[in-house]
């Protein structure tokens, strides 16, 4: 066999590969991260070994850096191994206690780990087209979270421009107050509105839902309202209303395409009462192929949310926190799965009120009850059966 390791960077890759007598057949050389780069690297590899079921390549999870020439590789038939630089690191420094974090070493170091470790699993077809769910599922998590953002400055600005608006509907952020914010951007505007106009604007875009009353209800409270007149802030107002709704739109459009590639995926994950398309598709997005774990205790380790162990002679600690390592994404999304299978799913609702009973925190109570879930996703996903609620 053939090893060779890889640490990407984003001008250079440095290589280093060896065969499995330990004899060194490239000695660490870096190749630019071009296509001539990748060329040379498969020129040399090939030079040592022609039959690609005898090759095995490891690199580092490294994000957007390693994506193309992870697809390369792929397109070429090696195997490819991608390795998380957690490991790595603990690799190098179990070798080591000095400080020799090089990009030569970390070759040197995972054509060490792909040698020693056959428990690596390679990187599959699956996991390589997963990207661009992950790379959908990221981006719209991100775009929720900034619109997240924009509806706090909302509450704020309404706050300081017409205060009493808060008491007199259920929510801030419906369609038919971002409509009447826009055209009247604060307590004066809408005081000196038309009632008859200000009727026919909110009946509209509320569909029906507010009346004539609820109008003059809301243009009362802007005449008696203790709000100062400030232009700026209303223009700041309009503004992040038009933003919130740019985001809305780009929002949608991501989880149409998300859904187009769920749909194509069929995973038996969203049988589960609770889990909707979004959140399926982050756990199928960052967990990759349920294959490559041996069982569900490892999917646990691979979020970090399994708990940690501290003991030292007689010393014991029994507060085990959650190790929060690896993908906050996957761990954010079981997490938030839990809660919803416990509101929709009556076997996790009971589970989570009988750890609530045993005294646990809440929080702590759905840490368990996630760790329960990711059992049943790793059955479901291995077997491709559909959720059966117990009876």
């Amino acid at each position: 066999m053939v090893f060779a390791g890889i640490d990407v960077a984003k001008d250079k890759h440095d290589c280093f590969i060896v065969n499995s007598d330990g004899e060194v057949l490239f000695d660490v050389f870096a190749i630019p991260n071009n296509m001539k780069g990748f060329e040379d690297l498969l020129f040399k590899i090939k030079g040592v070994e022609k039959n690609v079921d005898n090759i095995k390549v490891g690199l580092e999870a490294t994000g957007h850096y390693s994506c193309n020439i992870l697809g390369f590789l792929k397109n070429k038939g090696l195997t490819t191994i991608v390795i998380n630089p957690l490991y790595t690191s603990l690799s190098r420094k179990s070798i080591s206690l000095r400080k020799t974090k090089t990009d030569k070493a970390d070759a040197h170091t995972i054509a060490s780990i792909i040698m020693s470790d056959v428990s690596l699993k390679p990187y599959s077809d699956q996991l390589y087209h997963n990207e661009d769910l992950k790379s959908l599922t990221r981006y719209r998590f991100d775009k929720v979270a900034q619109r997240a953002k924009l509806k706090q400055s909302i509450s704020r600005l309404v706050n300081i421009l017409f205060p009493e608006l808060e008491t007199l509907v259920s929510t801030l952020h419906g369609k038919a107050i971002y409509e009447l914010l826009l055209e009247f951007p604060s307590a004066q505007h809408i005081a000196s509105a038309n009632l008859k106009h200000l009727t026919h604007l909110l009946n509209t875009s509320s569909k029906g839902r507010f009346k004539r009353v609820t109008a003059d209800e809301i243009r009362e409270a802007a005449r008696q309202s203790i709000a100062s007149y400030l232009p700026a802030k209303s223009l700041e107002l309009k503004h992040t209303i038009k933003l919130i709704r740019e985001l809305t739109l780009e929002i949608s459009e991501i989880e149409d395409e998300i859904k187009n590639i769920m749909d194509a995926i069929g995973s038996p994950i969203l049988s589960i009462p609770g889990i909707g398309q979004n959140l399926g598709a982050m756990i199928i997005a960052e967990n990759g192929d349920f294959s490559r774990f041996d069982n569900a205790d490892k999917i646990l380790a691979f979020a970090g949310c399994s708990p940690s162990t501290y003991q030292s002679g007689q010393l014991y600690s029994p507060h085990a926190k959650m190790e929060k390592r690896g993908s906050r994404y996957l761990r954010w999304a079981l997490i938030n799965a839990a809660r919803f299978v416990c509101n929709w799913e009556p076997t996790f609702a009971a589970y989570l009120a009988k750890k609530r009973s045993e005294g646990k925190h809440y929080y702590v109570a759905l840490s368990h009850a996630a760790k329960k879930l990711v059992r049943v996703l790793y059955h479901l996903e291995i077997t491709g059966e559909l959720y059966r609620p117990a009876n």
